[in-house]
């Protein structure tokens, strides 16, 4: 009997689910899953262009399991791109990240706020109202309100609790 698999921390649930070759039916298409935490690890290793070590440590999981998902994820998507297929993101074992973060656009300061706390009126630092997530942290959070909860499992809609990630520094630019 295989060992369960652990849940793996994303930073958010992704705003489209599917995605399919432009002017054909989705009726008519075969599907590829992409899990959410396959789709976690692409964005992490190619669009943050995190090392597998780094994006393995933010996701909660082994190096080489990271290598595992980026794998079988990059195979997916080359799938769906060359023999045109529809894409969908759903499913996976995952634990919602508890962190978020915002950077001011006026002074450059960078705090994050845990996951439910509502989104800052203004910079701590300069007062500004001009503030954004944090690049890094863009996808994160964009899921329906009942995305799991903060540092909660989505394995097969039940709920455990976690490890807690560390709050990121506060740092001024």
């Amino acid at each position: 009997m295989p060992r369960p698999k652990c849940c793996r921390r994303v930073a958010g649930l992704p705003r489209c689910k599917v995605f399919k070759p432009a002017g054909m039916a989705a009726c008519s298409l075969e599907e590829v899953i992409l899990t959410v935490d396959e789709l976690e690890a692409v964005r992490l290793a190619d669009l943050q262009g995190l090392y597998q070590e780094q994006a393995a440590e933010q996701m909660n999981i082994s190096r080489q399991t990271f290598g595992r998902i980026i794998e079988l994820a990059h195979r997916k998507v080359a799938e769906t791109l060359v023999e045109g297929k529809a894409l969908r993101i759903e499913g996976g074992e995952i634990e919602m990240a508890e962190m978020r973060t915002f950077k001011c656009c006026d002074c450059r300061h960078t705090w994050g706020l845990p996951f439910g706390a509502g989104r800052p009126q203004e910079c701590p630092e300069c007062k500004s109202l001009n503030i954004h997530r944090a690049p890094e942290d863009r996808f994160a959070g964009r899921g329906p309100r009942g995305c799991g909860g903060r540092g909660r499992c989505r394995r097969g809609g039940r709920s455990t609790s976690g490890p807690k990630p560390e709050a990121p520094p506060e740092t001024k630019e």
